[in-house]
């Protein structure tokens, strides 16, 4: 079955080449131009990943992947001005799990696609075994990727749910933030470690009764981050 991709730009002959590409790769494009069109589009289909530029008019993109965020957990890459640091980091911060700046080159764009893609029906495959993480409060369901915290389920976007995967699978076990951007998000990854710090943070704010005093995900000082057992 085709993969299906939400491309968001406003600028119209940006998405028509990525569309054109993507589609010479067997998958199947919708296209918006501004915010509002893109979150209804997400409303009324269901896709494997969205690209979605953060300057659209109506409403940006970062205020649509937080709305995105409300009721889905499908991956998000984000567009974003070259070497603007804050858009990268804020892009994290509203949910996206990943980011490429402009001027891009339409390779990468297909190879970001491709791993992320990869590591997904990876995941979907190792599922199989049905493995349950419980811990107190907190169970962790591999095979529908779902997280709940005292019975509610926690809606996790699929970075965050790779990280506690990771760790929870491997309790007590600390790796490094060098290691977890490996691991996570792979070795052909641009981006730093501060990408794990803020996905962390999110992490915990949304498993975390008091993220200032974990009770799951832990700090190991200087060295990385590990799951208590």
């Amino acid at each position: 079955m085709a993969k299906k991709v939400l491309v968001v730009d406003d600028e119209k002959l940006i998405v028509k080449g990525i569309r054109f590409s993507l589609e010479q790769e067997g998958m199947e494009v919708t296209c918006a131009y501004d915010g509002e069109e893109a979150l209804e589009a997400v409303k009324n289909a269901d896709f494997d990943i969205i690209l979605l530029d953060i300057m659209l008019p109506k409403l940006t993109g970062l205020e649509v992947c937080q709305q995105i965020r409300e009721f889905s957990n499908v991956p998000i890459i984000m567009l974003t001005a070259k070497d603007n640091d804050m858009d990268k980091i804020m892009g994290l911060e509203y949910g996206a799990d990943d980011y490429i700046t402009k001027p891009f080159n339409i390779l990468e764009v297909k190879a970001r696609i491709k791993a992320i893609m990869r590591r997904t029906s990876g995941r979907d495959r190792e599922a199989a075994g049905s493995r349950t993480v419980v811990n107190g409060d907190l169970k962790l369901d591999c095979d529908s990727r779902r997280v709940y915290i005292a019975g509610r389920e926690v809606n996790l976007t699929a970075r965050e749910f790779d990280l506690l995967e990771l760790l929870a699978l491997n309790p007590n076990k600390v790796y490094s933030r060098e290691n977890l951007l490996k691991l996570v998000w792979g070795n052909d990854y641009p981006g730093d470690v501060r990408t794990v710090d803020v996905h962390i943070r999110r992490l915990r704010e949304k498993i975390e009764s008091n993220p200032s005093e974990p009770r799951y995900v832990h700090t190991k000082w200087g060295v990385g981050y590990f799951f208590r057992n």
